[in-house]
């Protein structure tokens, strides 16, 4: 009859040590893990709040900067942990690399829109609240992730364009540049005063508190179009006030020219007609000859 161990025999000095050893390891994981995921948050408002200390930074920038710092601590947490139980973290990162190869090939087109949206906050060609035109699309931005890039169109819709498309295309940011250019072609009729039509655009130019005088207006005669004599017109306007500039500028331009008598003509073609006499006995030959 086998005779049962006492508790005393199998609590020896060894295994206490060991148990104790790891009791202490879990309160030490537990506490690292605590400190890190606070810590990680801190630092990760700290790094967004330094975005805050002036308006020349950008708030984008500063969440992924931040974001990343985050991540960095609790792997970093993570693996000290793992080493405080004896495990090798060698062969652990060299699982997890081919694991996350595997992962990137399965998912190409997302690490593609990763990969941009990095380029897109480091290099920032266009920043929240910007009025821009990318991958055919045009609105304000509301926000630039890490995945794709949101947008207000000017009739109020939502537009969500994947970063990898907004980096490949060309990109025009109507709001980095505080001046614009009102380009538009003003047609008068060929008997029309040029100089009194020169002085009218002139006047309606230099009558828009809008149009800038640094770089002056610039109003000459074009080329002699088909049914018309064309004018250039060009004026400088502040960016936020261009599209309303431009589309007043337009209609007065129009009246002002009414009011003068001179007209913008419609493109018109001049046709000559042979001879109805000619034009039939050539006819009546043709069907003879036939």
């Amino acid at each position: 009859m086998a005779v049962a161990h006492p508790i005393s025999d199998l609590l020896t000095a060894g295994t206490i040590h060991s148990l104790v050893a790891f009791c202490m390891n879990v309160l030490y994981a537990i506490i690292i893990l605590l400190v890190a995921h606070f810590g990680s948050r801190a630092l990760h408002r700290y790094i967004v709040s330094c975005s805050l200390k002036s308006p020349h930074l950008d708030a984008t920038l500063f969440r992924f900067f931040g974001t990343i710092a985050r991540y960095l601590v609790l792997v970093f947490a993570i693996i000290f942990v793992l080493n405080r139980f004896g495990i090798q973290t060698a062969s652990l990162i060299a699982v997890l690399g081919a694991a996350g190869l595997a992962v990137g090939l399965a998912v190409q087109g997302t690490l593609s829109n990763l990969a941009a949206g990095i380029m897109l906050i480091l290099f920032h060609p266009f920043r929240v609240g910007n009025y821009v035109q990318v991958s055919s699309q045009a609105g304000t931005v509301l926000d630039v992730n890490l995945f794709y890039t949101e947008l207000k169109t000017y009739d109020g819709l939502q537009v969500l364009v994947p970063n990898k498309d907004v980096w490949a295309a060309p990109i025009t940011n109507y709001s980095n540049i505080e001046n614009r250019l009102i380009d538009l072609t003003i047609g008068v009729s060929y008997g029309g005063d040029l100089k009194q039509a020169s002085a009218i655009l002139a006047q309606v130019a230099a009558q828009d508190p809008r149009v800038l005088t640094d770089p002056a207006p610039f109003i000459k005669v074009k080329e002699l179009g088909e049914s018309s004599v064309d004018f250039v017109f060009r004026v400088w306007t502040k960016g936020i006030d261009w599209w309303v500039t431009k589309c007043e500028i337009t209609e007065q331009i129009k009246l002002s020219l009414d009011e003068a008598g001179i007209e913008i003509p419609f493109p018109n073609r001049t046709l000559t007609f042979a001879n109805p006499l000619e034009v039939a006995g050539k006819v009546e030959r043709e069907k003879e000859a036939a």
